[in-house]
């Protein structure tokens, strides 16, 4: 995977991430359920992005927010810190190898690990990020209701159009 495809890929998230919580909070009621999901699937964004500038994770917990749109606030935030960030990156840091927080509890656990790169870790971000829209979507559909198709081929399909947040971003 190249830094294109990286980047291909967080643009992806951000689109899908959107969608979803446009859904979300027109669904109604707030659910306990979506907002654990929705919280996790962010804050495991935020590790990353920490990692990635080699700064100290330090993960909020969900009782830090006291509404689903404060949670959908601090995701939006990701996604605003990510260009910034993204714009740093060089051709050549997709091969660099990352380190975890996190890697030497999984390698006592599992009895080795080999290095980790830039690239992988994007597409872990991505998959993560996708299995935890899917769990929203179950959800959606358990509450009676329709969630968006957030599918990777359709935002290709539809020319990768940019994320849509709603309201606030026309403030």
């Amino acid at each position: 995977m190249d830094l294109a495809d990286c980047r291909a890929l967080l643009s992806h998230a951000e689109w899908a991430d959107a969608l979803v919580w446009k859904t979300v909070l027109a669904s109604g009621p707030e659910d306990g359920e979506l907002r654990a999901k929705l919280h996790h699937l962010h804050v495991v964004q935020w590790a990353y992005l920490h990692i990635w500038r080699a700064e100290q994770v330090k993960p909020r917990e969900l009782s830090s927010f006291p509404t689903l749109a404060a949670i959908r606030g601090w995701g939006r935030e990701y996604y605003r810190e990510l260009p910034s960030y993204l714009g740093g990156v060089s051709a050549s840091d997709p091969l660099r190898e990352v380190r975890f927080p996190w890697a030497d509890r999984l390698v006592r656990r599992f009895g080795g690990a080999r290095p980790t790169t830039w690239a992988e870790s994007v597409l872990q971000v991505a998959m993560h990020s996708s299995y935890h829209r899917g769990q929203v979507a179950r959800r959606l559909r358990e509450l009676g209701g329709e969630p968006p198709l957030t599918d990777f081929l359709a935002w290709i399909w539809m020319d990768r159009p940019e994320a849509d947040w709603g309201e606030e971003e026309a403030a």
